[in-house]
């Protein structure tokens, strides 16, 4: 029943809910509660029992003044047009009623947490996949869209040349700054993983009590003279042998052991810092969460040393 219930939503429909509104990419609260089989009010009363997980870079409230912005992007049905209207449609005070909430990527992750159903966790896995697919098409055509307005970018999608388009693109995604990776995705977070080490331009500093040779393979991938620390609580003797091993190919790693610390962290150019809920070694092997820590780095760095 829950298989049939997500495979009759595909990528394509998901695609067509997803619009852009204040620089983000958003999904409205009611076409999230129809995807996961549940009432819009449902939905958001779970939001609001939860809201300490669901800060304004995960969800935001609709201004009414950017319904037209919004209703400009939907062109395609027009059941979801006279949906929007209605949804803010005057009450006879003279307010807006039924103002819709909109999910960014890292919310839509946040709502199969709280709604705790096997048809949320599968079809936010579905709806991950729309929104990255949506952020290559449109960062890779990014001279294009600057010569179109939003119905034309739209009509574009529509045209049945987006996955043309799409399949012939190289990945160039900028890297996310939060989110969450599911049980199973193995390779989505060994992949998110290895674009963070690419990104690094002089250092990286690894804080991890639990790693292991796997870091090794992320650390071939890096830039030529980025040099490179691990922190961790022990070295074990098999693992001290693969540094070696290591540094006799590629290049020497500074291990520093230390007891001081429990949470993982990937420090780049001592001023970047994401802080993992997992080890490297276990990423996609059970779900966790990811995010970035503005302007802590240093102070970070200052602590380990």
């Amino acid at each position: 029943m829950v298989k049939n219930e997500v495979e009759k939503f595909d990528e394509s429909i998901i695609r067509d809910r997803i619009y852009s509104i204040r620089g983000y990419q958003v999904m409205l609260d009611s076409d999230l509660a129809e995807l996961y089989g549940v009432e819009t009010k449902v939905l958001n009363q779970a939001v609001k029992r939860n809201i300490e997980r669901f800060p304004s870079e995960f969800c935001f409230l609709l201004k009414y003044s950017e319904v037209p912005e919004l209703r400009s992007q939907i062109v395609t049905s027009n059941k979801a047009k006279i949906s929007l209207k209605t949804q803010m449609m005057p009450t006879k005070k003279g307010g807006r009623r039924n103002i819709p909430f909109v999910f960014t990527q890292e919310g839509v992750a946040m709502l199969s947490a709280v709604l705790k159903s096997d048809i949320a966790v599968k079809m936010s896995i579905k709806i991950m996949k729309a929104f990255i697919a949506m952020r290559k098409f449109i960062q890779a055509n990014g001279q294009i869209f600057k010569r179109l307005d939003r119905v034309e970018v739209k009509l574009l999608e529509n045209d049945q040349k987006f996955d043309k388009v799409f399949d012939a693109l190289e990945s160039k995604d900028r890297i996310p700054e939060q989110g969450i990776f599911f049980e199973g995705q193995v390779f989505d977070a060994y992949k998110f993983v290895s674009d963070l080490f690419r990104s690094a331009e002089k250092a990286i500093v690894i804080v991890d009590n639990y790693v292991d040779d796997t870091v090794l393979v992320h650390l071939t991938k890096l830039k030529k003279g980025v040099q490179v620390k691990i922190v961790t609580k022990s070295i074990s003797d098999q693992f001290r042998l693969d540094l070696k091993k290591f540094g006799d190919q590629y290049f020497t790693i500074e291990v520093k052991e230390t007891k001081d610390i429990h949470d993982r962290f990937i420090i780049i150019d001592g001023e970047i810092v994401y802080q993992f809920g997992a080890s490297l070694k276990d990423l996609g092997r059970k779900l966790f969460g990811f995010t970035k820590m503005d302007k802590a780095g240093l102070k970070l760095l200052d602590k380990i040393k």
